[in-house]
């Protein structure tokens, strides 16, 4: 007859939880390498990007495992985030990793007063990626796989190359070079005062590219609805993908009788903060492509959430920025998705990933398969440690 050892659980008996016992918040400041503009600078509301600024975690345990998770900001908005996320860490002490959903609603309930969405849950999405990430690693599995992938691959397309404040010469031969490596799609930024320069830009890039590249466009929320309409039928016949942005993020009735009078799918969501935000375009059908943000809605865990709302109204999945992350994501949607290419962030992580045959090879390292660079160490302009090494 067997008997049960101390090294083996028997019925009633539980094991001991690992627990977090060090965190390290750390705000990183990542210049890019030429100012870049989209159309919300071309028509005065903004002034050119100079630099991403991100809100990094780290995690350990008790056992010695370790995540790292990012969010980051756009312009404003990162001391804002770095800020919140340290005021509310020093609950994470003491705490099961494993209880990722748990954890999430303790830190919204330690920061209830601001809110359920913008800056309040952005600073948590570093956090909550860091528990996933360190979940996955603890498992041995890349987090698509344990997440549940449906695919080792994912369709992409780059973006990086298509700024307005690039010729239009230099926007042809960025595309090239991003097909060159294994990049299966290309997205051009339009919304410019002048709509036939937007036209001109497109029949050329189109031209150039031939058919069959999928090819999508992106306004940046600076069309009205009319002016939407009048572009969105004059480039029907150019097969493009989707039209991104045409109208304020939160237009959505605008979205969705955009939606419904062309053939050319519209695509939005990347600027949303929240579910509730996203559930207002889905109940709309605001969108035939929803382009939600992990970080900016908050994490990896609302993400999941919206994700299945997504599927269930059988939408396209196009996640916004930051691939590192958004690549396990889409890997794990049950819909073909695409994720974006942006190489902006190599120069955080050591290592890379890899594009073939148009799509973007989801790594075998365990959890999201980063490590943080020294290069991305140098950037850090402050930190804060909070339990013990």
């Amino acid at each position: 007859m067997m008997t049960a050892t101390s090294s083996t659980p028997t019925l009633g008996t539980a094991m001991a939880a690992d627990r977090i016992r060090h965190v390290t918040l750390s705000s990183v400041t990542l210049p890019l390498d030429v100012p870049v503009s989209d159309a919300k600078v071309l028509t005065g509301r903004q002034k050119p990007m100079t630099e991403v600024v991100f809100l990094f975690a780290e995690i350990t345990t008790d056992e010695g495992r370790h995540g790292t998770g990012f969010s980051y900001s756009k312009r404003a908005g990162g001391p804002a985030q770095y800020a919140h996320a340290k005021e509310v860490a020093q609950n994470l002490l003491g705490q099961d990793p494993s209880d990722i959903g748990r954890v999430y609603d303790m830190l919204l309930w330690a920061g209830a007063s601001v809110g359920r969405s913008g800056v309040a849950t952005q600073a948590l999405a570093a956090v909550d990626v860091a528990l996933w990430d360190l979940k996955a690693r603890r498992a041995g599995l890349p987090l698509a796989k344990l997440l549940g992938s449906y695919r080792d691959a994912v369709r992409t397309y780059n973006t990086s190359g298509g700024f307005l404040h690039a010729p239009v010469e230099e926007v042809k031969a960025r595309a090239a070079e991003s097909l060159a490596s294994g990049i299966g799609g290309i997205k051009i930024k339009v919304g410019q005062p002048d709509m036939r320069e937007d036209l001109r830009r497109l029949a050329a890039v189109r031209e150039h590219l031939g058919e069959d590249v999928p090819l999508m466009v992106d306004a940046n929320q600076q069309w009205d609805r009319h002016s939407a309409l009048r572009f969105g039928r004059a480039v029907e016949e150019v097969g493009l993908v989707w039209i991104e942005e045409p109208l304020d993020a939160y237009d959505a009735e605008g979205h969705a009788r955009l939606a419904d009078a062309l053939d050319t799918p519209i695509a939005t969501g990347e600027m949303l903060s929240s579910v509730a935000e996203h559930v207002r375009l889905i109940e709309a059908r605001a969108a035939d492509v929803i382009q939600p943000d992990a970080p900016r809605v908050g994490g990896i865990t609302p993400f999941l959430r919206l994700a299945t709302l997504a599927d269930h109204a059988g939408l396209e999945l196009a996640p916004h920025f930051a691939m590192e992350i958004h690549l396990h994501l889409a890997a794990a949607y049950p819909r073909e998705p695409w994720v974006e290419h942006f190489e902006w962030l190599n120069p955080l992580f050591n290592e890379r990933l890899e594009t073939r045959d148009g799509r973007m090879i989801v790594p075998d390292r365990p959890g999201l398969g980063f490590t943080l660079s020294d290069q991305c160490r140098a950037w850090v302009s402050d930190s804060v440690e909070f339990g013990r090494r």
